[in-house]
């Protein structure tokens, strides 16, 4: 063979493997899961995840034509300089089409200006501080806020006869906003707080704190904490130091009765009241199925919860969007697709608002009952269409 010909078979094989390249490419939507895997809230990251996949159990890992594929990082943490790293490796190294997953606030806090940059869809999955989709115009929430969650309880407590209250909540985005949509909403209805306390977010002890609380003799104690190893510390303390006995209410938002861990935190937690979007004991077609899945794609070691039910979720907004788009992921038409989107999800119907990117979704009152299976948040009581307060 001639050089010049052997030139022209080697740039023809050249041009062939570029096009076949792109075209194998085109053929994958990369999911960039940036979660806590490790540390203290490692079920963070375990939970979302393990609800990613049971979506894709039950629906497969094709949608428009296109391949699902999930890349895994590990923040280690409430880290935002590693989030934020983790974040901007994902697009420029493992070229992702979309960032999903964001168990803590600061996390999502750090990545709202790279997927701005990147121009990259980006799914929170947990974190609940209401600002957040204020913060890139690429951000779409399928989880909740906590004044979203809050204001419910606040409401509910005032109408049966709780009139004075202590809040201690974590002191982070998310606390602060619990914090102040229900000392807002509970002074609207005729209520009182008489003391507040904000506890660290990381490795908190909590016993000088339950005591101030039980100093001061409220009638009641409204309790934000992240999900997790905290809500477990606290209700032993609570359990220790005699509030119940005294008679001092214990109400809360859901993350302190946390599905993952209620078998842990064990018969302290029964005639609980708290305030949540969703429940294990949830009863609908959709929440048994999800269970199922769930359990088939993870095992049986952890129980699914609100992280893993937006974790879910998550992908099934995905997916819908991709279809809407024909499997386009550029970002402005996937956020277009996702405003307005309504599902039918295992927490019941759930809906983007198409001005905040936000959802909106019904909160439910929830008491901690011991039932054939375990503890479990049994839902009494329900507030439709709730959407954040935090945005008016």
């Amino acid at each position: 063979m001639s050089s010049l010909r052997f030139v022209q078979v080697a740039l023809m094989g050249a041009t062939w493997l570029a096009v076949s390249g792109a075209a194998l490419g085109q053929g994958v939507v990369k999911l960039g899961m940036i979660g806590e895997f490790s540390g203290p809230f490692a079920q963070y990251g375990q939970q979302i995840l393990g609800g990613m996949k049971a979506y894709m159990k039950q629906h497969g890992d094709m949608v428009a034509g296109k391949k699902i594929e999930i890349v895994q990082k590990d923040t280690t943490g409430p880290s935002p300089d590693v989030a934020k790293r983790l974040a901007q490796e994902l697009i420029t190294r493992d070229n992702v089409d979309i960032l999903v997953g964001f168990g803590l606030t600061p996390n999502a806090l750090a990545v709202a200006p790279v997927a701005t940059e990147g121009k990259k869809l980006m799914v929170i999955m947990n974190a609940a501080t209401s600002i957040i989709t204020t913060k890139s115009p690429y951000i779409v929430r399928v989880s909740m806020t906590l004044p979203q969650v809050t204001q419910p309880m606040a409401e509910w407590a005032a109408k049966n006869a709780i009139k004075k209250v202590y809040t201690v909540v974590a002191d982070y985005g998310p606390g602060l906003d619990a914090e102040k949509a229900f000392s807002e909403a509970f002074k609207a209805a005729g209520g009182e707080i008489v003391g507040s306390i904000h506890t660290p977010l990381q490795n908190p002890d909590f016993g000088p704190f339950i005591q101030r609380v039980k100093d001061a003799k409220p009638e009641a104690v409204f309790l934000f904490l992240p999900a997790g190893e905290q809500g477990i510390a606290f209700m032993k303390g609570y359990e220790e130091r005699g509030l119940k006995q005294a008679g001092i209410k214990l109400i809360a938002t859901g993350d302190i009765t946390d599905d993952g861990v209620l078998e842990a935190m064990g018969d302290p937690t029964l005639g609980l009241i708290t305030s949540f979007h969703y429940s294990a004991a949830h009863n609908s077609p959709e929440n048994t199925a999800f269970k199922k899945a769930y359990s088939e794609a993870n095992g049986d070691k952890l129980r699914p919860n609100f992280m893993a039910a937006a974790g879910y979720d998550g992908m099934a907004a995905i997916y819908e969007a991709l279809k809407k788009t024909n499997g386009s992921t550029d970002a402005d038409k996937l956020v277009a697709a996702l405003k307005g989107m309504k599902l039918t999800s295992p927490r019941g119907p759930i809906m983007i608002d198409p001005e905040t990117r936000d959802i909106v979704q019904t909160v439910y009152i929830r008491k901690v009952e011991k039932t054939g299976g375990g503890l479990y948040n049994v839902e009494f009581d329900k507030f439709p269409d709730q959407k954040d307060p935090g945005k008016k």
